[in-house]
């Protein structure tokens, strides 16, 4: 498929690193579906990226059925077909597991697991119907395999290890019909997810002593999507945190 003719749809691309990736998309001449919770947000980002011939978006949680089927459906009526997923959307806040709720923990499960996992059903489903082909990326995190101790958030972290897992199962699975399944694993990011908080505080952390920018993330989502031989792979950006430390 024609990188000038594909269609994408990215969950969670309000702001942060889903509005970067959708950016590098549509330098590229894709048709983009753009998804958040927030309507005005959402408008916001729509208006920011200048293109409404080649950009539709479409409000709501992943975590909602109507929404889910309104990805899909906006894809065919606006540009005919899907051709890339990228699994976005989620949720993430720090704090102690002793205090974390029972509402809490659904909430992490349902927003970043179910919701990915459901999301990712409804376009796989599409891409059968075309015939097969496409890619799926998720978005992860470094956070998974190696841990912060100052940085306690348990229940993110284990509904984003099921999307890491999930990530490598749908490899296995999805390859006889020629869809690729691989993800990117962010180390610690300048994004608005870290609000008011002095972010530049984790860069040593990483060996090259500084956070990454959103649109380090957007760069490897592209290689992984036009990476022809390359699934099952969880491709960590993170400045070196998982090798060592400085």
């Amino acid at each position: 498929m024609s990188r000038l003719t594909r269609t994408i749809i990215i969950t969670g691309s309000s702001s942060g690193i889903g509005l970067d990736v959708a950016k590098a998309f549509l330098n590229q001449g894709g048709n983009l579906v753009i998804n958040g919770r927030d309507p005005g947000k959402l408008a916001a980002a729509a208006e920011e990226l200048d293109t409404p011939d080649r950009v539709a978006p479409v409000a709501g949680s992943i975590g909602d059925r109507e929404t889910r089927a309104a990805l899909v459906r906006t894809a065919l009526e606006r540009f005919g077909r899907v051709d890339v997923l990228i699994n976005n959307a989620g949720t993430f806040a720090p704090k102690a597991f002793l205090e974390v709720t029972e509402a809490e923990l659904d909430s992490f499960l349902d927003g970043n697991l179910r919701g990915t996992y459901l999301t990712t059903q409804a376009v796989v489903r599409q891409l059968r119907r075309q015939g097969g082909g496409g890619a799926i990326i998720n978005i992860g995190t470094v956070l998974i395999d190696h841990a912060i101790g100052k940085l306690a958030a348990s229940a993110p972290l284990v509904s984003k290890g099921g999307v890491h897992a999930l990530t490598h199962s749908l490899a296995a699975e999805l390859a006889p019909d020629g869809i690729r399944v691989n993800m990117v694993a962010p180390g610690i990011i300048r994004t608005p997810l870290h609000g008011q908080s002095d972010v530049d505080a984790f860069g040593e952390v990483a060996l090259l002593n500084r956070v990454g920018e959103a649109r380090e993330i957007a760069e490897a989502v592209l290689y992984l999507t036009d990476a022809d031989f390359v699934t099952g792979h969880i491709l960590p950006v993170d400045g070196g945190f998982v090798t060592g430390r400085a």
